[in-house]
C-alpha cells in the first residue's frame, strides 16, 4: 500500500484521529462486509509516507475468491484519496508481514535550495535552511552501518530490543536535492529520523563525522539528536525470504525481537 502521511496521525490505530490501520480496516470492513485486523511490517509515525508498506490479514477463503476480482477497484472508491491498496495476493500460513520481514528500507528527501522545496513535492521533501555538506554526511554514515545498539536513536518502547543490523546509509545529493537511504533488519521507533538528524548535524558542521557513531555505546536516548521532520520520510520496500523460509525467518526474529 501507499500513503501520504501528511494529514494521517500514523499507522496505529488511535481513538478520534485519522490513521492508516484504521482507515484501511474499516474500508475492508465495508467492502468485504467482514471485520479486518491488520499486521504491519512498520508502524510508521504521524507524518510519514510510505510507497511499499506491506500487511497482512486472515479471511475465510470465500470472502477472498468473491471480492478479489473488484476488490482494489472498489477500496479506491471507499479509500479517500491520501491511501491506496496498490496490490492484494494470497500468501501462505506461514507469512507474517512483521516478523517475516528479512528488511526495510526507507529515504528520506530534503532540499537545501534557497527557494525550498517544489510546490508539487512539498509533502515528501523538507526544506532545509542551511548548505549541507554531503561529504562530511557520508563519513558519518558509513561509521555507523552493521549491527549495533541504537538505543541513543530510539524512543524505548517497554521491553522492545534496540539492537538492529543497519545494511545500508548512505547520503547522496543531486543538485539542491540531498536523500538518505536507510535499510535495516527492522528499526525501532523514531530511529531513522533520529539518524538523519545526526547527519544533518554532520552536515550543518556544528558535529565532526565521527559523533553519531560515537553515541553507540549509550544505552539510552541521546537528548543531544534531533530527530528530523517526519514529513521527508517514506517507507518504499519491505523485503521477504521465499516461501519455504517464511516459518523460520518469523521464529528467529520472534525469539529476537518483541517489538520492532
Amino acid at each position: 500500500m501507499s500513503y501520504d502521511g501528511t494529514a494521517l496521525h500514523g499507522w496505529a490505530r488511535q481513538p478520534d484521529q485519522r490513521t492508516v490501520q484504521g482507515e484501511l480496516e474499516l474500508a475492508l470492513a465495508m467492502v468485504l462486509r467482514h471485520d479486518v485486523g491488520l499486521t504491519v511490517a512498520g508502524r510508521t509515525d504521524a507524518g510519514v509516507h510510505a510507497t511499499g508498506q506491506v500487511a497482512h490479514t486472515d479471511l475465510p477463503a470465500h470472502l477472498w475468491s468473491q471480492h478479489q476480482p473488484k476488490l482494489l477497484r472498489r477500496l479506491r472508491g471507499v479509500l479517500s484519496g491520501d491511501i491506496a491498496v496498490t496490490s492484494a495476493q494470497v500468501v501462505p500460513g506461514d507469512f507474517d508481514a512483521r516478523f517475516a520481514a528479512l528488511g526495510r528500507h526507507y529515504v528520506y528527501r530534503l532540499t537545501d535550495a534557497v527557494a525550498g522545496p517544489p510546490p508539487l513535492r512539498r509533502a515528501d521533501t523538507v526544506g532545509w535552511p542551511r548548505t549541507l555538506d554531503v561529504p562530511a554526511m557520508r563519513v558519518a554514515a558509513a561509521l555507523l552501518l552493521g549491527q549495533h545498539d541504537f538505543a541513543a536513536f530510539c524512543r524505548r518502547r517497554e521491553g522492545a530490543t534496540t539492537i538492529r543490523v543497519l545494511t545500508d546509509l548512505d547520503v547522496v545529493r543531486d543538485g539542491d536535492l540531498v536523500t538518505v537511504a536507510a535499510s535495516a533488519d527492522a528499526f525501532c521507533h523514531s530511529m531513522v529520523r533520529s539518524l538523519v538528524g545526526g547527519l544533518l548535524a554532520v552536515g550543518e558542521g556544528r558535529r565532526p563525522p565521527d559523533w553519531p557513531a560515537s553515541l553507540l555505546s549509550r544505552t539510552s536516548r541521546a537528548d543531544d539528536v534531533p530527530v528530523a521532520p517526519a514529513g521527508g520520510l517514506t517507507l518504499i520496500r519491505v523485503d521477504y525470504p521465499p516461501e519455504d523460509q517464511l516459518a523460520a525467518r518469523t521464529r528467529v526474529t520472534r525469539a529476537r525481537r518483541d517489538d520492532d
